[in-house]
């Protein structure tokens, strides 16, 4: 399946790829605010909502240092809420993805280049393409001091150089918790790669992440 989805990336017309950097003015500089790359290997997590989850969870599942990426559920009220109770948009949750990287070989800062580069649109506000809702909200959801500082930094640097068209509408929010999502929604878009709505709306995130950044796609 993985060896398919890659052949779908290469085969995209370049109008869909190109959609996924319709809201971009101009190239995401590189974080002027970041930790240096650890000296050894770890662990480390980040937690991004950036619309739905399959999409955003194949595009960090493909960089390398990344050790996984799982969709759940962040941002919300409700304990362990369910993939209904999430989509009613009543619970304040949103789809999220938990990504477990080696911060000696990626950086919270490189990986949130390529949350606004090529994983969502930051420009559209409790939505992401046909997807409606506070639950398709564009979030950050950061895990101490740290990472709040990177990611304010970051925004403020992004806006600053007006890269985009449109403003920035990411919420930077403390992780209070996070929720993984059922198990068919994992991987889905490595088991489903020939869906239609993967076809339109993720395999071009895939394809821009291998154009846009050579240097950090795994492949996989």
């Amino acid at each position: 399946m993985k060896a398919l989805v890659s052949v779908l990336c290469r085969l995209l017309p370049l109008a869909l790829v190109a959609a996924c950097a319709s809201s971009v003015a101009g190239p995401l500089p590189a974080p002027a605010v970041d930790q240096p790359k650890a000296s050894a290997p770890g662990t480390a997590t980040a937690v991004f909502a950036g619309g739905c989850f399959w999409g955003v969870e194949a595009v960090f599942e493909s960089l390398k240092g990344v050790k996984s990426a799982v969709s759940g559920y962040s941002g919300g009220t409700l304990p362990s809420p369910s993939y209904e109770q999430v989509s009613s948009g009543l619970t304040g949750h949103a789809e999220s993805v938990q990504v477990t990287y080696d911060p000696s070989q990626i950086t919270y800062g490189q990986l949130l280049k390529v949350f606004f580069s090529v994983a969502h649109d930051p420009t559209q506000l409790n939505r992401q393409g046909p997807d409606v809702g506070t639950q398709y909200r564009s979030a950050i959801f950061y895990a101490g001091a740290e990472q709040q500082k990177i990611a304010q930094a970051y925004v403020a640097q992004l806006r600053e150089a007006k890269v985009f068209k449109r403003p920035i509408v990411t919420e930077i929010s403390p992780l209070k918790a996070f929720y993984p999502a059922e198990d068919y929604h994992q991987n889905y878009l490595v088991q489903h790669p020939t869906e239609p709505y993967i076809v339109f709306n993720d395999l071009p995130k895939l394809a821009a992440l291998r154009t846009s950044f050579p240097e950090l796609y795994s492949g996989k």
